[in-house]
């Protein structure tokens, strides 16, 4: 699969003439491991993109200058912000949005009573990005036990930025380089977060018809790749071996992907899961579209954990996040054994998101 950094055209390098990318970033669970890892990847990446961590500005401080006393941050709060916008800062330092928590934070211990000002990250993320502060989101990893024990009903980040922005359908992607050298690997799932016996129902020629149609557009728009090649799993063993393993490819697969190419999108398939992974098939490919969710991400995060990002397309923001959880037993362990790659990963894939996206509105 095509490189990040050459996905189909060539993208404006961030310099004088194009200003740093300005990008939201929620710190996440406190007790976890989200607001290490984004206050390191952030930093580490100062030159390239203006970060802006939201979170308590007191616990963002002392947790900064456990890990570096070089780092610097400057606070303003959620009031300025609103009101004269964001100020500008140089790459000597990284801004921080005060969301202040209720409750002082334990490493490794969830909080019911932090789990508003969690969600109060993301509201301001998504507020930002439509008052034009920010170009994008990055969100570090929160725990949902925490937000629903405070009372409030939440299933995850994707579900509630659709909800927020008015999205009717979302599409989960992660993607990651399985070495530094190698091209990005992209997955894209039909369907996410159900029991596999829900998995036939949910796979209708509607719903499979819009995800194609999302996956193109932002692989498009989004990716900078003129014209996306799509490779489109079975969902049955054999694809289905002509209906003798499932009728799925032969009943809606294979019409939607018809119907798909005659509207332009260049999806193919269905092939065979246990077979599609090989070098030969993806190297002219710029996604997979696995039919749910442990067909095609094991493979994945096999090949790329700890480098793989999370996006959510089909958005009318940019939004990128991790391809793990708060890693609450490494907290409690205390600061300095989180691995921030991903997050680095997170951030510049939102970069490039970003740069695409500037590119195709100035053309």
């Amino acid at each position: 699969m095509v490189a990040p950094q050459a996905p189909g055209r060539p993208l404006a390098h961030w310099g004088a003439a194009s200003p740093r990318p300005v990008l939201a970033i929620t710190v996440g669970e406190p007790a976890g491991i989200g607001p290490e890892i984004a206050i390191r990847a952030a930093w580490a990446l100062r030159e390239q993109a203006n970060c802006v961590l939201l979170g308590d500005a007191a616990f963002l401080a002392m947790t900064a200058s456990y890990i570096d006393p070089a780092i610097r941050l400057s606070a303003l709060s959620t009031q300025a912000l609103r009101n004269g916008g964001l100020p500008h800062f140089g790459a000597d330092r990284l801004a921080v949005v005060d969301v202040p928590l209720a409750a002082h934070v334990v490493p490794g211990r969830l909080d019911p009573e932090n789990g508003l000002a969690v969600l109060a990250t993301l509201d301001l993320a998504i507020e930002g990005c439509g008052c034009g502060w920010f170009d994008a989101i990055v969100t570090a990893p929160l725990q949902k036990s925490t937000i629903n024990d405070a009372g409030i009903a939440f299933s995850g980040h994707t579900e509630y930025l659709a909800e927020k922005t008015g999205t009717p359908k979302v599409v989960m992607m992660l993607a990651g380089a399985p070495a530094h050298d190698q091209p990005y690997l992209r997955v894209a799932l039909a369907t996410t977060h159900l029991p596999l016996k829900d998995v036939p129902g949910a796979l209708t020629r509607d719903n499979l018809t819009q995800v194609l149609d999302i996956l193109h557009a932002d692989l498009r728009d989004k990716f900078g790749i003129a014209a996306p090649v799509i490779l489109v799993t079975g969902l049955n063993p054999h694809a289905g071996e002509n209906g003798y393993l499932g009728r799925e490819e032969i009943d809606v697969i294979t019409p939607v992907l018809e119907a798909a190419r005659s509207r332009g999108i260049d999806a193919r398939g269905p092939y065979p899961a246990d077979t599609l992974f090989q070098p030969k098939y993806l190297k002219d490919a710029d996604c997979v579209l696995a039919m749910y969710h442990d067909q095609g991400l094991p493979v994945l995060k096999h090949a790329t954990f700890g480098r793989g990002i999370n996006v959510t397309l089909g958005l009318p923001l940019i939004r990128t996040s991790v391809d793990h959880g708060t890693a609450l037993d490494l907290a409690a362990e205390g600061l300095g054994l989180a691995d921030c790659g991903s997050m680095e990963e997170a951030i510049r894939a939102a970069m490039h998101m970003v740069a695409a996206r500037r590119q195709a509105t100035s053309e």
